[in-house]
């Protein structure tokens, strides 16, 4: 299996999400995260549960599964379009950079108890605002047992996280190195309040220091999926 980390997915999403109707997304989620966990056991992801985006169950548990971009451009937000609208070469060049593997990742997508998932409430949370590093910062403190705005959330499924046996395990899993930094910090894209306030922009300068920090982060994970699939097993690779 080739994986064209320049491929943009709105090209076969059919004028749909990309999260949900873009099959070649698809094929590169099963592709990437099927593999060894931490515990040496095979996280299978298989696609041909009907209804499912991808499926896994064994011993480890029963795993529903679904596309999560987690760059966001903020297009097309209302509450930010008096700022976007003044710079949108800008926006459309960090839009389609997001189109791109290393702007997604998969969380769990059953509901639990009629709340909501992991994806739903990092767009619903007024403190994380769809922010992939707040998230990833909300991850960090669940894995070493501290609060924060998607606390309750990441609890109900614990059993997905349990996987991959602590923070560190879980950013290598799924390739997000790029994001921490030698402490196993989070590198935010703009000045991290403790979740203080919502993350607004404050003019068309705070953007564009968000947009670079998005822009590297997307290029140096590309860049990683690359050297992975490159000294991965030609054999897990086709599976």
């Amino acid at each position: 299996m080739i994986i064209d980390t320049n491929y943009n997915f709105y090209t076969d999403a059919r004028g749909g999400d990309p999260d949900s109707t873009s099959p070649t997304l698809r094929t590169y989620h099963k592709t990437l995260w099927s593999k060894p966990l931490p515990k040496a056991k095979m996280f299978e992801l298989s696609e041909n549960q009907q209804g499912i985006y991808l499926y896994h169950k064994s011993e480890l548990g029963e795993f529903f599964l679904g596309s999560d971009a987690i760059t966001h451009s903020y297009k097309n937000h209302k509450r930010k379009e008096w700022l976007l609208k003044q710079i949108p070469d800008e926006v459309n060049e960090l839009f389609d950079a997001g189109s791109t593997i290393g702007a997604y990742t998969i969380f769990p997508t059953n509901r639990i108890d009629g709340n909501h998932t992991i994806n739903q409430v990092r767009g619903v949370n007024p403190l994380i605002d769809d922010r992939f590093d707040l998230t990833l910062e909300c991850i960090r403190r669940f894995y070493s047992g501290h609060t924060s705005p998607l606390y309750d959330t990441l609890l109900r499924y614990k059993n997905f996280f349990d996987l991959f046996n602590d923070f560190i395990g879980f950013i290598h899993f799924f390739l997000f190195e790029d994001l921490i930094d030698e402490n196993q910090a989070v590198k935010f894209y703009l000045p991290f309040d403790n979740f203080n306030a919502p993350p607004v922009f404050s003019g068309i300068d705070e953007y564009l220091s968000y947009k670079k920090g998005v822009m590297n982060f997307i290029r140096q994970r590309n860049e990683r999926i690359n050297n992975y699939i490159h000294t991965a097993s030609p054999a897990r690779l086709l599976r």
